[in-house]
């Protein structure tokens, strides 16, 4: 494994679910990380955490990737010694409700369309600069087998999704006369907060989605990033689509 010692990690929706098991796993490896979020306290807590456990450094910062102009002030603040980041994790993503097109809530579209799409442009232009100047870095996507595929009552969300799939081969091609590294991890079911956001807090619903078989935990998806994060530097992993045992498609499961 190439070594993360002293690298600069920035992952985006660190607070929760793969993110926070980014930061967790790159902590380990001895990264030290760029950390932000919305919600402050739960960043905070993570903080203390892997420092505590790990010794490594951190630098927190509250931001929402859905607006602009709150990226290029969190860019505009993150000290010089911070800049050089090494990888980029674009991870902060989110699903609301579950509904034919026609019957879909348009503020639901925009959450998903301003944070999946838009939030991972505005903070990849704020960050890829750095590396370019720098010859130096490795972008991860945090994609989804939505990506790929599209299934009923998704319709908006897995554009998003597709959208990000598009996006990272468009960065690839943009970047390919750099050092730079463009990569996409693309899960199936993952238990996380991912089905209580997309339910807006309904738990009952939400644990439907994983019952009657075994899915992947944010540590395995974590596991997926940090390889292809620290591959010798001519070793591009371009995508990893994962699935638990179980799932074969988007909506083709196995239940026991």
């Amino acid at each position: 494994m190439y070594t993360m010692k002293e690298q600069t990690v920035l992952i985006t929706g660190a607070s929760s679910g793969i993110g926070r098991s980014c930061a967790r796993l790159f902590a380990q490896a001895g990264a030290r990380l760029v950390l932000v979020a919305r919600r402050k306290e739960r960043l905070d807590e993570l903080s203390s955490v892997v420092q505590g456990d790990f010794g490594i450094s951190t630098y927190c910062a509250t931001l929402d990737v859905r607006s602009n102009e709150a990226v290029d002030a969190f860019a505009a603040a993150l000290p010089e010694a911070w800049r050089n980041i090494d990888v980029l994790v674009n991870n902060a993503g989110l699903s609301r409700g579950l509904d034919k097109v026609h019957e879909g809530s348009v503020q639901d579209w925009e959450e998903m369309i301003d944070t999946n799409v838009k939030g991972l442009l505005y903070v990849s232009r704020a960050v890829i600069p750095w590396m370019v100047a720098r010859k130096k870095g490795t972008i991860v996507n945090i994609g989804s087998i939505a990506g790929h595929e599209v299934y009923p009552k998704g319709a908006v969300y897995c554009a998003t999704k597709h959208a990000v799939d598009a996006i990272t081969k468009g960065m690839r091609l943009d970047l390919m006369d750099t050092p730079i590294r463009v990569c996409t991890v693309d899960p199936g079911l993952v238990e996380t907060e991912f089905s209580e956001v997309r339910f807006r807090g309904d738990k009952e619903r939400a644990k439907t989605i994983y019952q009657g078989l075994q899915p992947l935990t944010p540590d395995d998806i974590a596991d997926i990033v940090l390889f292809a994060a620290s591959r010798p530097p001519h070793v591009q992993i371009a995508e990893v689509i994962a699935f638990p045992t179980a799932q074969a498609g988007a909506v083709i499961v196995h239940r026991t």
